[in-house]
């Protein structure tokens, strides 16, 4: 019995002294969730910087909107705190990026017709 106790405390000791684990509460690798997160957060930045000028809002209102479905999609098969965190960050800056892209000409703005 002392020796179950005794291996729980290791591998938890062990788990939580990886810089890498923070608010990642399982220990597992997640490379799709990772992925999908980076991929939001990156969509979500390109989004936000580019709706500050108004004659980029193709670029701001399409990254704004995969930006979007990707940190849905994450948020869906997400795992751990860390994901949920990281992706609901790059969802609000997407979204802004969006709503201000859509706002400033829209997704097909003067392209089609």
């Amino acid at each position: 019995m002392a020796q179950t106790m005794r291996r729980q405390t290791t591998a938890l000791r062990r788990q939580s002294s990886s810089p890498a684990s923070l608010l990642a509460t399982d220990g597992k690798p997640h490379p799709l969730q990772d992925t999908l997160m980076a991929a939001t957060l990156v969509l979500g930045a390109v989004a936000f910087i580019t709706a500050m000028w108004h004659n980029l809002h193709l670029l701001s209102s399409w990254a704004g909107l995969v930006g979007i479905i990707t940190g849905a999609y994450g948020q869906f098969i997400s795992a751990t705190t860390r994901e949920r965190f990281l992706l609901i960050i790059g969802l609000g800056a997407s979204a802004v990026g969006f709503f201000l892209g859509m706002a400033h000409g829209g997704l097909f703005g003067g392209v089609l017709g």
